[in-house]
């Protein structure tokens, strides 16, 4: 019930970011003909086609993360991607504290981060351009504070698909934005859409199930049920009672979180192939690392050798050191794709936290009793090798006299 109900908050937060924006085609000093939400950010925009002059007038609906952030979007005349991007970028100016509006392109020396990011008229023909904060000039920029950029575009005769690129960011140094959060949604930012029809590629909401999928997956079979068949082994196979019932506990656990976290890990191969240029290399480097500790560990019960085999001391130094190795690199992964998928303080994370703690509390309880019973038993046996307590009672008579 733990798992579901994990499952189930992921899937209301992420399905709250994907799809909570508010499409809408009036502003306070225009109306507008069609409008779509965007994907990520909660962002949307609004716009008016005029076919015999191939005119664009549209409207970008954002908001911002900082004070001392700034919001923008643009068009890549090129390709669906955020280098070639011409931008438009609203930010307050350092000097008076107003709303600015300046033009950027986004080369790729911009995204290597090789040199500042510094305004300069762009290549298209704009026609027009102006920012406005929700409720006018007394508005002020905070986290969350919502602002409209519009526009007026005159495109190439006869192209009605444009590749329209949006973000935000927490800083301006001088007037030269810093560089976006790097999370999944932010990556993503990217659609591409036709302004005659109103249609766009279904690729980026696609992609939102497939996250949310991948995160439940990995989550649960490398972070909950992977340490959970770690202690089973520990500390249910010297209790006699149980027979060998505790192995095949922790195999069946550690079999069933490696197919699901083997799932998962596909599902994440796929999410790189389907975002061309989104790149997580630590996160990729750890999953790859853990689902291979996990099939090292799920290969290890095939050459698991007998009990009186001189080689066993061995596998059981390996199995332990490759087992213990993967549930750790696990967590840390676990936490590193809340970051990823920006859901650092989101309430799947905090069901998580709430889960894994109790994982730990249940681990120290059991490891303080283990050692009360080892403690217990070596003393009782020290008392044997004394002669203060009888050999044939096992420990139940009474102290000699």
């Amino acid at each position: 019930m733990f798992l579901v109900f994990v499952f189930l908050l992921q899937l209301c937060f992420f399905f709250h970011i994907g799809f909570s924006s508010h499409c809408t085609t009036e502003t306070s000093t225009k109306t507008f003909q069609k409008c779509m939400n965007l994907p990520t950010q909660q962002a949307s925009i609004a716009w008016t086609f005029y076919p015999h002059n191939s005119t664009l007038e549209v409207v970008f609906f954002g908001t911002f993360i900082s004070p001392s952030g700034w919001v923008g979007w643009g068009i890549n005349p090129t390709s669906p991607e955020m280098t070639g991007t011409r931008a438009l970028i609203a930010f307050s100016d350092p000097n008076t504290g107003q709303i600015v509006l300046l033009p950027y392109i986004l080369d790729p020396n911009v995204k290597l981060q090789k040199s500042p990011l510094l305004s300069r008229p762009l290549d298209i023909r704009l026609v027009s351009s102006t920012a406005a904060m929700y409720g006018g000039k007394m508005a002020t920029i905070h986290n969350g504070a919502a602002i409209q950029i519009y526009a007026t575009i005159k495109l190439e005769l006869n192209k009605t698909k444009i590749h329209l690129v949006w973000n935000r960011g927490l800083y301006v140094q001088g007037y030269s934005p810093t560089i976006h959060p790097t999370t999944s949604t932010d990556l993503s930012s990217i659609a591409t859409f036709d302004v005659l029809s109103g249609s766009s590629a279904p690729q980026h909401t696609d992609l939102t199930m497939l996250r949310v999928i991948h995160g439940t997956m990995n989550a649960i079979s490398w972070g909950i049920l992977l340490p959970m068949g770690a202690i089973t082994a520990r500390y249910f196979r010297p209790i006699q009672a149980l027979g060998p019932a505790w192995f095949y506990a922790h195999a069946g656990i550690q079999l069933f979180a490696f197919i699901l976290g083997t799932v998962g890990f596909a599902i994440g191969i796929r999410l790189g192939q389907l975002s061309p240029g989104v790149e997580y290399k630590l996160h990729r480097k750890l999953g790859i690392a853990v689902f291979c500790l996990g099939a090292l560990q799920t290969l290890a019960l095939l050459f698991r050798p007998d009990t009186r085999n001189k080689f066993r001391k061995y596998w059981k130094s390996y199995h332990h050191f490759v087992g213990y190795s993967c549930v750790v690199l696990g967590f840390v992964n676990v936490f590193q794709g809340f970051e990823v998928m920006g859901a650092s303080r989101s309430y799947a994370k905090l069901s998580y936290c709430l889960g894994l703690s109790t994982l730990i509390g249940v681990s120290i309880a059991l490891e303080v009793n283990s050692w009360v019973v080892f403690c217990r038993k070596s003393k009782e046996e020290k008392m044997r090798r004394e002669g203060l307590i009888g050999t044939s009672d096992k420990g139940s008579s009474g102290i000699h006299t």
